[in-house]
Formats: structure tokens, C-alpha cells, sequence
């Protein structure tokens, strides 16, 4: 079952898809990429005022949501972004954004923490070990006490966004466990590489720390107490990703099955041909089905829900394999216009194939709830 949105909800779905639709259609992703960019810095803080980085962060750190169930609320935008396939840090700097208004001391970074909201900074989450995907432990770099300070050394890879981003939110071991701190940019030791993407305009990047002082004051939270907080964000970085895809996969059916009653093959439409027929009610089964593993996974997190992690993880090995195999399904059902450049099926594979494997492949999180059950 999908949610049953309140009358402010709704209102801030159309809001949302208006504006993509008129300042990121497809064609705009297309010339973004040609120009090498992953987004447009105006088009995101005119989306920040429509309430795309507040939705998960109390009113009283200067947040809030339209419903009171910021969680939810934001999968309504990221349900929308998946549709257009639209660029911008949305799940990134949400994730940030929660950390830090979240953490013990979040005072300390009310500046940032504003920028973030007013859409004038972008800030990632760096916290992946290169080769390793999702796996907090492996992915901390070292964080060494330094007089009032810490020195932090080491790699993130496939850090999303870390191209266009102004800070990091850096995950690292300190003595006391793993620790969360706030890295700007520019500060010395940082360098960023950016890697290409099979998304077209989601970009990534390598971050490299070579003996990067920080103050103390960087700590997100205290000084190894951030496991608690890292499976939040992981959290709801997931959930994020697979409202991402639920947008996904609605988009391509509905315009695979106008396709198929505008093609004609033999003199009939390749909507009236049984087993094509067959095969549309198949994925259109599958898109429903992850509709409401998403719908659930959304609940459990906005509740903090013991059971979230599983049902997060249920969301994702479904609809990170469901995505693809139902948008490959429709490349298919395109016949050769399937398969060419000009055809925009093409940035929606990419988008749900990237998807799939950030913050946990199907397989991967098959194995998480494995482990979550104790089986």
C-alpha cells in the first residue's frame, strides 16, 4: 500500500514536480552533462525554499515539515526527483543536514547547518572505504588526538556529490570508537578527485585526508559515540534511494505503456498482444510491490522503529533489483529506439543502476537482514 497523503503533502508533491519539471526537464540533465556539471546551484536553493533540506531537521534547530513526519515528507521529494531523474545533492545533504542537528552539541555547527538549509552550501557524507561499499567499520579513516585537536589520514571513495561539495561529514576511528567530524573543503591535507559516473548528472568523487587538522569542535556528537547516529543516516540515505526508485520505475511504465498503445506492429498495437500484455502486469506488479516495501521502510524510520533496519533493508534488495530488471524489461519492449542516445529510457537505467549498487547492493542488504535476524 502507498501512503495516504495529507493535503500539505500533496501540495508540496505538485510544488516539487512543477518546478523540476520546468527548471530540470530532460533536456537540461542532457546539457548539464555535456557541460560537465552535475547540477545547477541556483535551481537547488530556489529548491531549499520549497522545503527540500528542512524536511528532516526539528523547527527548533530551524527545520520542519509539512506534516510532522519529516521522514515521509521527504520521500515525497525524492519520489519526485526520481521521476524527472533531476540533479541535485537531495539525499546527501538531508542525511548531513539530520546528523548535525541531531548530534549532542549541535550548536556548534549552526552555521553550516543553516547554510545547508538555506541551500547557499552542499555538504557529503564521506564515509565509504575504497572497494568496500557500505561497511561503517572498514569505511573510518583514522582520527589521532592532536593537542585540542584531531589529525585525520586516510581515503573515502565513491562519495557522492564530494565534487560539488563545500564540507564533509567525515566518518573516522578515534580511540574512543567511531567518530563523526565536519571537514571543510578547502582545509589543508583535503584533496578531491572527481569520478566519472554512470549517472548522467550524479556525481562522485575520491576524498583523500593527508594529515588534515581539525579542532575539536569538529566532532559531530561525542568522541566515539557515532554508531548509533551512522545507522540513522544509513537509514535514511536508503530510504531516500528507494523513493528515488519507486519515482524510477513509475516514470518508464507509464511511458512504456503509452508507447505500446502508440506502436503499431502487423497493424495492431503492441498493447493488444497477450504476452506483452502479460509481461506489463508482471512489472506493474513488481513497481506496487515496492511501492509498499518503501512505504513501510519510510514509516519505520520516521517512528525509529526497532525494526527499521530490517524493513530498510527489505525495501532496498527488492526495488534495487526490481528497478532494473523492470526498466531493462522496457528498454526491450522500445525495440531498437530502446537502445539509442536520443531515447531518454537510457538516463533512467543509469540512474536506477547507480541506485542499486550505492549504500548496499541487493545482495548486500540480503545479507544484512540475515544477520539482523540472527539467522
Amino acid at each position: 500500500m502507498r501512503f495516504e497523503l495529507t493535503a500539505d503533502q500533496r501540495l508540496l508533491q505538485t510544488a516539487t514536480a512543477d518546478y523540476l519539471e520546468k527548471s530540470a526537464p530532460l533536456g537540461v540533465i542532457r546539457a548539464l552533462h555535456d557541460e560537465g556539471r552535475t547540477f545547477d546551484r541556483d535551481t537547488w536553493r530556489r529548491g531549499a525554499e520549497l522545503g527540500w533540506t528542512s524536511l528532516v531537521v526539528p523547527e527548533e534547530t530551524g527545520g520542519g515539515s509539512v506534516s510532522g513526519e519529516g521522514v515521509v515528507d521527504a520521500t515525497v521529494i525524492a519520489e519526485q526527483f526520481g521521476r524527472g531523474c533531476a540533479p541535485g545533492p537531495l539525499a546527501v545533504v538531508n542525511v548531513v543536514a539530520a546528523a548535525l542537528a541531531e548530534a549532542a552539541g549541535a550548536d556548534r555547527h549552526a552555521g553550516l547547518l543553516g547554510r545547508l538549509l538555506d541551500g547557499s552550501m552542499v555538504a557529503a557524507w564521506a564515509c565509504c572505504a575504497p572497494g568496500r561499499g557500505w561497511d561503517p567499520e572498514a569505511g573510518a579513516i583514522e582520527a589521532r588526538p592532536d593537542g585540542d585537536g584531531y589529525v585525520l589520514d586516510g581515503t573515502h571513495d565513491g562519495v557522492e556529490h564530494g565534487g560539488d561539495a563545500d564540507a564533509f561529514l567525515v566518518l573516522a576511528h578515534t580511540p574512543e570508537g567511531l567518530s563523526q567530524f565536519v571537514v571543510e573543503r578547502d582545509a589543508d591535507g583535503v584533496s578531491v578527485l572527481p569520478l566519472e559516473s554512470l549517472d548522467m548528472v550524479r556525481g562522485f568523487a575520491r576524498v583523500d585526508y593527508a594529515g588534515v587538522r581539525v579542532p575539536a569542535t569538529a566532532l559531530v556528537g561525542a568522541a566515539g559515540g557515532a554508531a548509533a547516529a551512522v545507522e540513522r543516516q544509513f537509514q535514511l540515505a536508503v530510504v531516500l534511494q528507494c523513493a528515488e526508485l519507486v519515482g524510477v520505475v513509475e516514470r518508464v511504465l507509464e511511458f512504456t505503456r503509452q508507447w505500446m498503445f502508440d506502436r503499431y506492429s502487423f497493424g495492431r498495437p503492441l498493447a493488444s498482444y497477450q504476452e506483452l500484455k502479460h509481461r506489463m502486469a508482471d512489472m506493474t506488479l513488481w513497481s506496487e510491490s515496492g511501492q509498499a516495501t518503501m512505504a513501510a521502510a519510510a514509516r519505520a524510520v520516521q517512528e525509529r522503529r526497532a525494526d527499521a533496519g530490517e524493513l530498510v533493508s527489505v525495501a532496498k534488495s527488492y526495488l534495487g533489483q526490481r528497478a532494473t530488471d523492470i526498466i531493462q524489461d522496457c528498454v526491450q519492449l522500445h525495440g531498437g529506439l530502446g537502445v539509442t542516445w536520443e531515447h531518454d529510457i537510457h538516463i533512467y537505467l543509469r540512474r536506477a543502476t547507480v541506485n542499486r549498487l550505492m549504500w548496499g547492493t541487493p545482495s548486500a542488504h540480503r545479507r544484512r537482514i540475515a544477520d539482523l535476524l540472527n539467522v
